[in-house]
């Protein structure tokens, strides 16, 4: 491995194996949790090769390594594999990074979405499997009482009915417990010999107090409750149990004191609150009718885009247990096929052939079920489209609530590949609720047109003004001053960055982070941001974009290597406000799309300043515009072939 012996002095620098409680790493530095700061040797650190940096941030201790940063990690991983389960930042980065800072309903959606957002692929894949089955018994391809198919039940009826292990594990990740005592938590609510002592009709009671009879199979509230009552325990437990009786007692512990209370108290609660909330709702979807489903229909979109509907995921799967059906599934179709409709329609409007191109991609992509690029490249930005899908999504939607359409499994895909899903009784309505949702949409999208000058490529507006650099306050030395010519800069003398976003440009010296105000990883620029939409400052090849979605870097066609970092320690948000629109190995222009990002949301527990550095300058020099306001595309700096003096050092140094 190329960083193995690094990885060794990297561990004993921070004091070794016994000191490091957890490690993830962002784009570029790793992030130690220690137990003691004071025990890591700053200047052992700094003496190894890939270590270009460290930050003592109190609660991490960041260690700062560049573009590498995933090799080093994984070396380090490699020599102790007790961190691998942190490798997968989007899912074991810190739970409680902000400083109780959020307000409480919006951790709770994230609590929700973070725990089911993982384990979807395994109910999608399942789901998809039970409609295929569905669908070919419906059609009498198979014999239901075959082994064969008996047993392709098993494969996809088998998720569903451990649903509380794989809900406890996943809850456990997101809460930083013991993903495996969890586990055991879990397996305990499915336990076939408990689960026939409560179903057999006769009193059960554990140490005289009655236990209630409940069925936990397919159930994700008992243990979502009982799994965060685990993390408290497991934390006290813990703290008061001596270091060499913690590997046993802890998990036994907390075992014997979480699963009586969940048994007795939290297992019923939960099935009374889940029934009483899939009731409340249900009720909604059978009695609203078409008006209803107009309304839901309509503000769908907009649901999905603050990540909203994944706190119904717990009782659309009660449903799907309990009734064997659900209401409100066939209206994400109906969404699905709205947002492929209202970009079909730009499809049919659009006069630039890079828009026709992209709005019949996007097209494609949205009837498959993936409506992200269709969503964020084209509607939110067009704005009209989103009113067409708005309309074409609630017209499905009266259709669907209207004649009571159900689906029969969670597919996880709503477009073209989760129709079977949908196949049963109701399987004709529907279709006829997808099919006019696309048409309506299609048709208000193609009426109310689109302003191609919102999505026009800067090299199709009239030419800014050059970049001009600082005024020079002073001779050129080898401090940190970045004053350069008063001249301005003839395009041609180097590679143009444009801004990625709008808003202030500040000197990297003014960042309130030191890895990028002391130019550890690159130079360049930053920027205080006044909208969230984050554009491609160069055309190339997207390089990286990180699974927290709070960076991309993008190599250009001159070889430049950009790295835009939004927002400062925003990697501990764990892609909360971030969405992203490219993936790694896309083509992109100036100015294409790459994240948006919702500025209140991170500005609420993070500072949103934006650093745009190159991070192989070699022997090239960064050349910054004068600070003032700029727009996506606007100038912003150039990298030049050669060095200016009061560059030298700084070169040197970084």
């Amino acid at each position: 491995m190329k960083y193995e012996k690094d990885a060794a002095a990297i561990i004993a620098a921070v004091g070794g194996d016994e000191n490091i409680s957890s490690l993830y790493h962002c784009v570029t530095r790793l992030r130690f949790g220690l137990k003691d700061n004071t025990k890591a040797d700053q200047a052992a650190l700094t003496a190894i090769g890939p270590v270009v940096g460290v930050n003592d941030a109190g609660s991490q201790y960041q260690v700062i390594i560049g573009n590498d940063v995933p090799l080093v990690h994984k070396a380090i991983v490699a020599e102790l594999p007790r961190l691998a389960t942190s490798e997968d930042l989007a899912a074991d980065a810190p739970a409680d990074t902000t400083g109780g800072k959020q307000k409480l309903h919006t951790r709770f959606f994230d609590f929700i979405a973070g725990v089911f957002a993982p384990i979807l692929p395994a109910i999608a894949g399942a789901g998809l499997l039970k409609g295929v089955l569905a669908l070919i018994n419906a059609f009498g391809w198979v014999d239901p009482t075959s082994q064969t198919f008996l047993i392709f039940s098993a494969f996809a009826d088998a998720v569903f009915f451990f649903l509380p292990i794989v809900v406890a594990v996943s809850a456990a990740r997101k809460l930083n417990a013991n993903p495996y005592v969890a586990a055991s938590l879990g397996a305990v609510l499915v336990y076939p010999a408990l689960t026939t002592m409560l179903s057999a009709g006769e009193p059960v009671a554990l140490l005289g107090v009655t236990v209630t009879s409940v069925s936990y199979a397919y159930s994700v509230i008992p243990v979502l409750l009982g799994v965060y009552l685990m993390s408290w325990a497991e934390r006290l437990f813990t703290k008061i149990i001596p270091s060499f009786l913690k590997l046993t007692f802890v998990p036994m512990l907390t075992l014997v004191t979480v699963v009586p209370i969940t048994l007795v108290a939290l297992g019923p609660l939960g099935t009374f609150v889940g029934n009483g909330v899939a009731g409340g709702i249900n009720w909604a979807l059978d009695n609203g009718g078409a008006p209803a489903g107009f309304v839901i229909g309509a503000l769908l979109p907009l649901i999905i885009m603050t990540g909203m509907h994944y706190t119904l995921v717990p009782f659309i799967l009660q449903n799907l247990a309990t009734l064997g059906y659900d209401k409100f599934l066939p209206l994400t179709y109906v969404q699905t096929f709205a947002t492929a409709g209202a970009v079909f329609g730009v499809f049919l409007r659009a006069k630039n052939a890079q828009i026709k191109a992209l709005s019949l991609s996007t097209t494609f992509t949205a009837l498959m079920g993936v409506t992200e690029p269709a969503l964020y490249g084209l509607a939110l930005p067009l704005r009209r489209p989103l009113i067409a899908s708005m309309a074409g999504a609630g017209v499905g939607g009266a259709i669907s609530l209207g004649f009571g359409v159900q689906a029969y499994v969670l597919a996880g895909n709503g477009g073209l590949p989760g129709l079977p899903g949908l196949v049963g009784a109701t399987f004709g309505w529907a279709i006829l609720g997808i099919v006019l949702a696309f048409i309506v949409s299609t048709v208000v999208s193609a009426i109310l047109g689109i302003d191609e000058s919102i999505l026009a490529k800067t090299s199709e507006k009239p030419a800014a003004a050059p970049v001009t650099s600082p005024t020079a306050a002073a001779p050129a030395t080898a401090s940190t001053d970045r004053s350069a010519a008063d001249a301005p800069l003839a395009p041609s003398s180097g590679e143009l960055i444009a801004s990625p976003m709008a808003g202030e440009l500040i000197s990297l010296d003014d960042v309130p982070d030191k890895t990028f105000s002391q130019r550890l990883v690159g130079d360049g620029a930053a920027i205080r941001p006044t909208s969230g939409r984050v554009t491609s400052p160069v055309t190339g090849e997207v390089v990286t974009v990180f699974p927290t979605k709070h960076a991309v870097a993008i190599r250009s066609d001159e070889g430049t290597e950009v790295l835009i970092h939004i927002g400062i320690d925003t990697v501990s948000l764990q892609g909360r406000g971030f969405d992203a629109h490219v993936a790694e190995g896309d083509r992109v222009a100036v100015g294409d799309p790459l994240i948006d990002v919702d500025l209140d949301a991170v500005s609420a527990t993070n500072d949103t300043v934006t650093v745009i550095v190159v991070t192989n300058l070699g022997l090239r020099s960064i050349v910054p515009g004068t600070p003032g306001t700029r727009g996506n595309g606007d100038p912003l700096m150039h990298v030049l072939a050669t060095i200016h003096a009061d560059a030298t050092t700084k070169e040197q140094t970084a």
